[in-house]
């Protein structure tokens, strides 16, 4: 039987599945010692939240057959030095594109609506703030998609029921597919200085890493509101963000996603009043998680009885 690493908890669902391969033992914490340790002997890996799996951990593998990230985003493995081993590294794309979409157009409407603000008056029992606070509208309001991937796709057909135009910026998207979702492509200047809502739901490469930043976000038009659920290391900082919070920039932002995570706390944009926080939360729906770790453990079991896989991010290590 193989040995099955995770470097987070699993749903019940995963030991289930990978039950007739072997056994997931779950990592008590993410350092580096510990990784080295446990991964030491074992065969197959499956990496949650934030552990790094660098070149110096794959040093101490001596026996990997298949690394898996629950995600689509892998910023945090070493791809060379998977594929200079013939691991491959298995991924789960657009298995919780729904769910994050839906998250990120519930964002979209929890700053417009004002819901956390009127929930917190309300409970002060401050009635008459309903005379000194204007919520906003979506209606006829300009959508900017960074990243218009599954996720993005999936949002933009959200927003046709809210009578939204959407942008997206995306260069290796071609044009028919935007169109097909209802979206236009446009280049990420002019997405920024003419989208209302500026939704970030791009890859994280080296090539996208800080995409988003001070100099660019300029361009951003009084009254906007930016949303991020991708990942911490798309916008250059969170001063960039803060700075446009103050100075009417973004009227509002919702950020679920930092550099690095967890961020650190005692920063000012914690404390203001018009930025919503989550903990890298908000696309684990029940339904999300179930898919991704279907996916997972179907890659893990075919790559472990030898067969190819077509979800991964190296492929040529099957060549």
């Amino acid at each position: 039987m193989a040995k099955i690493i995770s470097t987070a908890p699993v749903f019940p669902i995963c030991h289930d599945l990978l039950a007739d391969h072997g056994t997931v033992e779950i990592c008590p914490d993410m350092s580096i010692d510990t990784l080295k340790s446990m991964i030491a002997d074992a065969d197959a890996v499956i990496v949650r939240g934030e552990a790094q799996i660098t070149e110096e951990v794959m040093q101490a593998a001596s026996q990997v057959k298949v690394v898996a990230r629950t995600g689509v985003g892998y910023n945090n493995v070493d791809v060379d030095a998977l594929t200079k081993r013939g691991i491959p590294l298995v991924f789960t794309p657009g298995a919780n594109a729904r769910a994050v979409a839906e998250a990120s157009m519930a964002a979209i409407l929890s700053l417009v609506k004002h819901l956390p603000i009127w929930n917190e008056r309300m409970k002060a029992s401050d009635w008459n703030s309903r005379f000194e606070i204007d919520n906003d509208d979506l209606d006829g309001g300009v959508l900017g998609i960074i990243g218009l991937g599954n996720i993005g796709q999936t949002l933009a057909k959200m927003a046709a029921g809210f009578n939204m135009t959407v942008q997206a910026y995306d260069p290796y998207l071609p044009e028919e597919v935007a169109t097909s979702v209802g979206a236009k492509l446009v280049s990420l200047e002019e997405l920024l200085s003419t989208s209302k809502f500026i939704n970030i739901h791009a890859t994280m490469t080296e090539e996208t890493r800080n995409l988003v930043n001070a100099e660019n976000m300029k361009l951003i038009r009084p009254g906007s509101y930016l949303v991020n659920l991708a990942r911490g290391e798309l916008v250059d900082s969170l001063d960039s963000v803060l700075d446009a919070l103050n100075d009417g920039r973004l009227r509002a932002a919702l950020l679920d996603v930092f550099a690095p995570e967890p961020p650190d706390f005692s920063h000012p944009i914690f404390r203001h009043p018009m930025c919503l926080t989550a903990p890298h939360a908000l696309g684990l729906s029940r339904q999300a998680m179930t898919n991704i770790f279907q996916m997972t453990c179907d890659g893990i079991k075919a790559v472990l009885d030898g067969h190819t896989w077509d979800k991964v991010v190296n492929p040529e290590v099957f060549k």
